[in-house]
């Protein structure tokens, strides 16, 4: 199992602490993410990242696909791959409508469908096979739709990239997950708790089983990475270190979406935790958030997250390198601010 670093997107002020991930990258670690929300993009400080960097890879956790063509993403997939030796992973997800709405003013649409559809196209464009074509649902290569001037031509990418890209997507729903393991190399849970992989079992199975009538290979966890999102949070007191990790999670399942459709809400309930799901999204929606942020379990933060002191870290670690074993998590993506935590985290698992 590989460890990763979790970056994030910019507040105000766009701060790539360069030194901090030089340090992770000579600490061993594998990985470094970037994001974007509405604010600064995910791509530009990954290229940042890879110019400054010579070992670690570097992807995007995500990049948004509503905000980019397919085609537009694998550009700048294949582009960074090829610069940066074959250290880019291109990470996409779907977002969620208030901002693809919002923001990007474009139809929030089927995510799963736009997944599929997307991440076909893509890989489509790496192998270079032929003209990219496409006739889907959500996407079609040539266009033909409405204000089409007829024009259009199926094209075939002028830059032959030599180097493999990964593709990684971010979701937690059963159908995205299944969909996840159909087309793509690997996925973001937003968090796991790593002996609950039964909740992701079956469609993972779904998805590499349609993959397997599609082309005929077999597809199973060895092809496949399933990355989550840990924090990491170190200290001397368990409950002082749980605070941050609360007031995130209190976000996400309670007020990540309308009530009826809330994905988080619904994968707290999934990982064992239906009522206390219900009770933070009641307490948010109504505007009590600091009452949300205490409604959060801390058997859940514990589960899914790695806090406290340092010896109570390294024992808590285990059950990731059990799931590691299995097959069941593949990197640990680390969201940690403190030196300490990843140099402690590299000691214990690299």
């Amino acid at each position: 199992m590989k460890l990763g670093l979790i970056s994030g997107y910019s507040g105000r002020k766009i701060n790539i602490p360069i030194k901090q991930v030089q340090h992770a990258e000579n600490l061993g670690y594998d990985s470094i993410w970037t994001a974007e929300a509405y604010g600064s993009d995910a791509v530009t400080p990954a290229t940042w990242i890879l110019a400054n960097t010579t070992k670690m890879k570097v992807g995007t956790a995500i990049m948004q696909m509503p905000a980019r063509t397919p085609a537009m993403a694998a550009m700048t997939a294949m582009t960074l791959a090829e610069l940066s030796g074959g250290r880019f992973i291109c990470g996409v997800g779907a977002s969620g409508p208030q901002v693809v709405e919002g923001w990007h003013g474009t139809p929030y649409g089927k995510p799963v469908t736009r997944l599929k559809e997307y991440i076909s196209i893509m890989k489509q464009i790496f192998r270079r096979e032929g003209p990219a074509t496409f006739d889907g649902n959500m996407y079609q290569m040539p266009y033909t739709g409405p204000g089409a001037t007829g024009l259009g031509k199926p094209l075939k990418s002028i830059l032959h990239c030599e180097e493999d890209i990964p593709v990684y997507a971010a979701t937690i729903t059963p159908a995205g997950v299944a969909a996840s393991a159909e087309v793509a190399d690997g996925f973001f849970p937003v968090w796991m708790d790593p002996e609950q992989y039964h909740v992701f079992e079956e469609p993972i199975n779904k998805g590499f089983a349609k993959a397997q009538a599609a082309t005929g290979v077999d597809k199973n966890l060895g092809q496949f990475n399933i990355a989550p999102f840990v924090s990491c949070v170190m200290g001397d007191s368990v409950e002082e270190c749980m605070v941050p990790i609360r007031g995130n999670m209190a976000l996400y399942i309670g007020g990540m979406g309308a009530r009826d459709k809330n994905f988080y809400n619904d994968y707290a309930k999934r990982l064992g935790f239906e009522e206390a799901a219900i009770k933070i999204q009641d307490l948010f929606l109504a505007g009590r958030k600091d009452e949300a942020m205490a409604a959060v379990p801390a058997e859940l933060i514990d589960a899914c997250h790695l806090v406290g002191p340092a010896d109570r870290i390294k024992d808590r670690l285990q059950r990731w390198r059990d799931a590691g074993k299995k097959g069941h998590v593949s990197s640990m993506l680390i969201g940690s601010g403190q030196p300490q935590a990843l140099e402690l985290l590299a000691e214990s698992m690299l």
